[in-house]
């Protein structure tokens, strides 16, 4: 039994037009945010931090690799994950086929983490991915970015993650504001990466930009938690769906941990 409203063409149509001027308005909105993004100021970064990729040691101006803008996807993979982190992996499996379209546009978009090189290198196999994954294994990166954390940090309540302070944790490790009392997604995405809650949560999501000029590298903009969602395909597509997110909780796997119809 359908239980949603139905109609005639012509009542979709006029719901359609209503509809279409706020799309219209978003799409404007969205336009100035962007514009507000571009206008902040420029931080120069002094600090010579160090990388391992494919190629070798690396410092942070050589993950732009020739080119003059820099977007860092911070994904979750700790040193002692078994794998990378679940979610992080559907974003992932949608920005690495338009990379080589950014690079041709004079952006390079690299993903980093603080798991050993290795560890990313066989999971970027398995994955089938080809974009650019740097470790930040023992270095200030990710902490200094503010998507790694210790857990002095977690039990002292000194994690400052999207542009707020969280309370300590007292609940398995982490802070009942993000967890819930550490149940629900983030418990099972911890389960999915080898950890625990605590241990998975020591990492978190984001993505920070960078501009090269002149030889001097500055940070121009970073983001967390739900200011990704523009950034997750999935979700713009799901939002056109007729259902929409329809979700109680993590339904999404990794893309090889399907059944074979989709499922």
């Amino acid at each position: 039994m359908i239980d949603h409203k139905t109609g005639t063409r012509e009542q979709w149509l006029a719901a359609r037009l209503q509809l279409l001027q706020a799309e219209k308005e978003l799409t404007r909105r969205s336009d100035e945010v962007a514009l507000r993004r571009q206008e902040l100021p420029w931080v120069r970064i002094d600090k010579a931090y160090r990388f391992e990729t494919d190629e070798g040691h690396a410092s942070l101006a050589d993950l732009f690799r020739g080119r003059s803008q820099l977007l860092v996807y911070h994904y979750m993979f700790g040193p002692d994950y078994t794998a990378g982190c679940a979610t992080c992996s559907t974003i992932a499996d949608g920005f690495d086929g338009f990379v080589v379209h950014l690079a041709n546009h004079d952006v390079t978009l690299s993903a980093v983490s603080r798991a050993p090189l290795a560890k990313l290198q066989a999971y970027q196999r398995r994955m089938g991915w080809t974009f650019p994954w740097a470790s930040s294994v023992g270095g200030d990166f990710n902490f200094d970015f503010n998507v790694s954390f210790t857990s002095e940090q977690q039990r002292e309540g000194g994690i400052e993650y999207n542009y707020r302070r969280e309370a300590a944790w007292s609940v398995r490790g982490i802070g009942d504001s993000l967890t819930k009392r550490g149940e629900g997604p983030v418990d099972e995405n911890a389960v999915m990466t080898g950890t625990d809650v605590a241990t998975y949560t020591r990492e978190r999501p984001g993505m920070s930009a960078f501009v090269l000029e002149d030889g001097v590298v500055y940070h121009a903009y970073s983001t967390y938690a739900r200011g990704l969602d523009g950034l997750w395909g999935m979700y713009q597509w799901l939002d056109r769906a007729p259902k929409g997110r329809n979700e109680t909780g993590i339904w999404w796997r990794r893309h090889d941990e399907y059944r074979h119809d989709g499922r």
